[in-house]
């Protein structure tokens, strides 16, 4: 499995169905949808797989985290409410600044690894690309 060059199982160029796994995601999340289908149907290409498994990754994050985090501001807000002091409301937004920030930070790593991915490298965003790679193997 160690094709990095060549036609994937689609018949896109490797480092194009790299790319669309990143891009896609600019689009409703398109490029989840199909980096699942390269994930399921792709089994020889290296940088195909192991860029559609680094982008469902770093697709899923973010919903995982902003799960959490209205689960836990709601918990918040209805504290404040027993309470009467807005302490839990102003901490959910100091949070939300954050949140906003770690989104940002994702959207780049998304962008740089979408061209690395169209220059036929295998770039590993840090903690993602470690999983990823271990998954795509």
């Amino acid at each position: 499995m160690q094709n990095t060059t060549g036609k994937t199982a689609l018949g896109l160029d490797a480092n194009v169905g790299a790319l669309i796994c990143y891009i896609g995601n600019l689009v409703c999340f398109l490029g989840l949808i199909y980096s699942i289908i390269v994930v399921a149907s792709d089994k020889t290409n290296k940088l195909s797989r192991f860029h559609a498994f680094q982008s469902i990754l770093l697709s899923v994050l973010p919903i995982i985290v902003l799960f959490v985090y209205f689960v836990l501001a709601g918990i918040g807000v209805a504290i404040d409410a027993v309470i009467g002091v807005p302490i839990f409301s102003i901490i959910a937004m100091l949070l939300y600044f954050v949140l906003l920030l770690a989104f940002l930070g994702m959207f780049v790593f998304m962008i740089l690894a979408a061209i690395k991915a169209y220059n036929g490298e295998i770039y590993k965003i840090p903690v993602i690309g470690n999983l990823a790679d271990r998954y795509s193997n």
